[in-house]
C-alpha cells in the first residue's frame, strides 16, 4: 500500500452522547475505528484539522493512516455525520483495510475529448446516467475516477460499462446487466409558435356575421310592428 496521509488521534476511554458532546466544545470530533476482525477503537480527532483533511481531499474514498499514539491504522472513512448548520464533522467511522482488501466504493465517472465527440459537434447532447458507478476496488489502490473517451461517439450512441477500460484489480459491484452509464441524445428542436392571424380573422368575421344577422333580425321586427299597426 502507498504511503497514506496521517491523521493524528487519541483514544477515548469513556462514550456516549454526554462524552461526546463535550470533546465537540474541546475542539475534537468522536470517531471508531473498526474491522478487520480485530476490537473497535474509539479515537478523537482534531477538529480544525480534521476538516482540513475533508476539504483538501475526496475524503470518503481515501486511504489514511490513522495514528493512536504507537500504533497505526490504515484506514477508509466509511461513514461521517455532520453539523446540519455548520456542517463540522459530529462523528466519522473508519475502516480498517490493507493492501489486499477488497472495498466496495463510489467512483467518479469523468469525459474526455467532449470538444472532439462526433455526436457533441453535430449538436448533440450529453446525456450523463451515471456520475458515479458502485465499484470493488482495491483498498491499494482506489481510482480517482473512471474514465470515458467520447470522441468516437455520435447521436444515439450509448455507452455501457462492458465498453469501459477499467483500472486493474476494479470491477462493477452490478454484475448481471450491461447497465447504461451516458448517450448522446438527439438534438430537442424548438417548436414554432402557432400563428394566430387565422383565428383573429375567424374571429372578426364571426363578429361582421352576428352584427349582420342582429340588423336583419331587428328590420324583420320593425317590419312585423308596423304591420300590425
Amino acid at each position: 500500500m502507498s504511503e497514506n496521509a496521517v491523521l493524528i488521534a487519541d483514544t477515548r476511554d469513556r462514550v456516549g452522547k454526554g462524552t461526546s458532546r463535550a470533546l465537540r466544545r474541546e475542539g475534537r470530533t468522536p470517531a471508531v475505528i473498526y474491522g478487520d476482525k480485530k476490537e473497535p477503537i474509539s479515537i478523537s480527532l482534531e477538529t480544525k484539522e480534521l476538516m482540513k483533511t475533508i476539504m483538501r481531499d475526496a475524503f470518503l474514498s481515501t486511504v489514511y493512516t490513522v495514528q493512536v499514539g504507537d500504533a497505526k491504522h490504515n484506514v477508509l472513512p466509511r461513514d461521517m455525520q455532520l453539523h446540519p448548520v455548520k456542517e463540522s464533522p459530529l462523528h466519522v467511522d473508519f475502516l480498517r483495510v490493507s493492501a489486499k482488501s477488497q472495498i466496495a466504493i463510489m467512483v467518479a465517472v469523468t469525459f474526455l475529448n467532449e470538444e472532439e465527440c462526433i455526436g457533441l459537434k453535430r449538436g448533440g447532447v450529453l446525456n450523463v446516467v451515471r456520475h458515479e458507478i458502485e465499484m470493488m476496488v482495491p483498498a491499494g489502490n482506489i481510482p480517482e475516477a473512471i474514465e470515458i473517451d467520447l470522441e468516437q461517439y455520435d447521436i444515439g450512441d450509448s455507452v455501457h460499462i462492458s465498453e469501459v477500460t477499467l483500472p486493474e484489480g476494479c470491477e462493477p459491484t452490478i454484475t448481471d446487466r450491461d447497465f447504461t452509464i451516458v448517450t448522446i441524445a438527439a438534438p430537442i428542436a424548438e417548436e414554432e409558435p402557432e400563428e394566430e392571424e387565422g383565428l383573429e380573422g375567424e374571429g372578426v368575421e364571426g363578429e361582421e356575421g352576428a352584427e349582420g344577422e342582429a340588423g336583419e333580425t331587428a328590420e324583420a321586427d320593425g317590419d312585423g310592428e308596423s304591420e300590425s299597426e
